[in-house]
């Protein structure tokens, strides 16, 4: 199955990081475009994990368990550190098909968005391997202190994750 790329709803999110403090915003201020990530299964939960745009920083910045360069950093990365578990319900999914009323700057962020789903969707053995070992030191508390640090508490947005789907009902 290949990827897509989704947002996570924005009231979800907020529910986590009342606990989860690590739990990135679904916004960026300063551009206003949600962030967007794929969404694949570990152990038993569909895990979201936001993209980020390219920086000039990822060229020079190496992989590491919780970080992914997408195409050596020129097309941004996998941030691993920030997967939340997620269910359906709290995804919508992006539309990266160019459109005739859209604006320059929207058609070379779709164009961005489908060079990078281009490249998950061929890197996808290597994600979902990369995605399962930081969930699995994570979580077997065998993560280095600085590692554990920067990424969300997988275990804990488990449950919150139920408990989130519960309140809807």
């Amino acid at each position: 199955m290949s990827f897509s790329f989704y947002t996570v709803e924005t009231a979800y999110c907020d529910y986590l990081r009342k606990a989860d403090s690590r739990v990135p915003y679904t916004m960026d201020q300063k551009v206003i475009r949600p962030f967007v990530g794929i969404v694949f299964l570990v152990g038993c939960f569909q895990y979201y994990a936001p993209l980020t745009s390219p920086k000039p920083k990822h060229l020079h910045m190496k992989n590491q368990v919780d970080f992914l360069k997408i195409k050596e950093g020129e097309w941004g990365a996998i941030n691993f550190n920030n997967m939340i578990p997620v269910q359906p319900t709290y995804l919508k999914k992006v539309e990266i098909r160019i459109l005739e009323t859209d604006s320059k700057a929207d058609m070379d962020y779709k164009n961005l968005l489908s060079n990078q789903l281009s490249w998950c969707n061929s890197h996808r053995d290597i994600i979902l391997r990369q995605a399962e070992k930081l969930y699995r030191m994570i979580t077997s508390g065998k993560a280095w202190e600085n590692l554990e640090k920067r990424c969300c508490n997988f275990s804990l947005d488990e449950k919150l994750c139920m408990e989130f789907g519960r309140e809807l009902t």
